[in-house]
C-alpha cells in the first residue's frame, strides 16, 4: 500500500507544491468505485442519511459524485489550493445537481457549522493525518458537533496491524496529461514509538511545452491506529465503534489491509 507524508510537524498544512498536482496523481483513482462503497456504508448504517458533511474533501470528487445520487453534501477542507480547485469543481458540478454541494474552507479539528448531518465523512486517510492525540479528540469533537443523534461518522485510516506487518516502503510514480508528467518519489521513515510514519515526498515536474523540469519536495506524518485506540477515543467523545472493515471490502480488518474502515456513532 502507498504511504502519504511528514517530518517535524503535521497534518494536512503540508499541501502546498503537492495540491498543485493532486488530481494528476491521483487520476487512476477510483473515485466511481469509492462512491459506490460509501453509498453502501451508507445503506447499511444511515439509510436515511441526506445531508452529508465531508471533512478534508480534498478536491471535491467524492462530494461531486455523493450529489449526483440525489444527496446533499457540504465539503470542508484546510488546503488553499486543494478549496480552490474543489470550489471550481463544486460550480460545474451544481449546474447539472441542482446546487447539492457547498464547499467552505475549515480545519477538521475546529470548523464549526450552524447545522447538523445525518452523517459525517472523512476519506483517503484524512483521519490519520491527526497526529496527535489532542488532534484526534478535536476532529472527534467536531464531528460530534454535527451530528444529528444517532448519526454516523465514517472514516478510513491508517491500519496499525498492517502497518507494522507490511512495513511502509519506498514508493515511485509517475502520471502524466497532455500538459505535465510528474515523477513521485514517496521515502517513508516509521517511528514505532510515536505510531506515525514520516513520507518524505520529491517530485519532478516536466512541463512539456518547453520540457523543463522543476523539483518540488515536500513531507507528510501520517498516524496509524489499533482499533481500541479508536474505541478509546469515540467513548471519550460521547460516541462508539459500531463497525470496522477493509476499505472498499466487507472483510473484518487484518494485518493484510493498510487501510480500514470505521463507522462510529453519535449517542447523543
Amino acid at each position: 500500500m502507498n504511504a502519504p507524508e511528514k517530518p517535524p510537524t503535521a497534518t494536512p498544512e503540508s499541501f502546498g507544491a503537492y495540491s498543485r498536482y493532486y488530481d494528476l496523481l491521483y487520476q487512476d483513482k477510483d473515485y466511481a468505485g469509492e462512491t459506490e462503497y460509501i453509498r453502501s456504508l451508507l445503506s447499511r448504517f444511515a439509510p436515511r442519511a441526506n445531508h452529508i458533511l465531508e471533512l478534508g474533501c480534498g478536491t471535491g470528487k467524492h462530494a461531486c459524485l455523493l450529489s449526483q445520487e440525489g444527496l446533499h453534501v457540504t465539503g470542508v477542507e484546510r488546503s488553499d489550493e486543494m478549496f480552490a480547485k474543489a470550489s471550481e469543481r463544486v460550480i460545474e458540478n451544481n449546474a447539472s445537481s441542482r446546487g447539492r454541494v457547498e464547499i467552505t474552507q475549515g480545519d477538521a479539528r475546529s470548523v464549526r457549522l450552524k447545522q447538523t448531518f445525518d452523517c459525517i465523512l472523512s476519506l483517503f486517510h484524512v483521519f490519520s493525518y491527526q497526529t496527535s492525540n489532542q488532534d484526534v479528540a478535536a476532529m472527534l469533537t467536531t464531528a460530534k458537533t454535527h451530528l444529528t443523534d444517532g448519526g454516523v461518522f465514517i472514516f478510513d485510516l491508517w491500519y496499525g496491524p498492517a502497518v507494522l506487518a507490511l512495513l511502509p516502503s519506498t514508493r515511485v510514480k509517475r502520471m502524466e496529461d497532455e500538459h505535465t508528467e510528474v515523477l513521485r518519489i514517496a521515502e517513508p521513515t516509521l517511528d514505532a514509538n510515536r505510531n506515525v510514519v514520516d513520507v518524505h515526498y520529491t517530485m519532478l515536474v516536466t512541463d512539456k511545452s518547453d520540457s523543463s523540469v522543476k523539483k518540488l519536495s515536500e513531507s507528510h506524518r501520517m498516524r496509524y491506529f489499533f482499533a481500541p485506540e479508536i474505541e478509546l477515543f469515540a467513548q471519550s467523545a460521547g460516541m462508539r465503534v459500531i463497525h470496522s472493515e477493509q476499505w472498499m471490502e466487507a472483510a473484518p480488518p487484518s494485518q493484510a489491509t493498510w487501510g480500514v474502515t470505521f463507522v462510529v456513532e453519535n449517542l447523543g
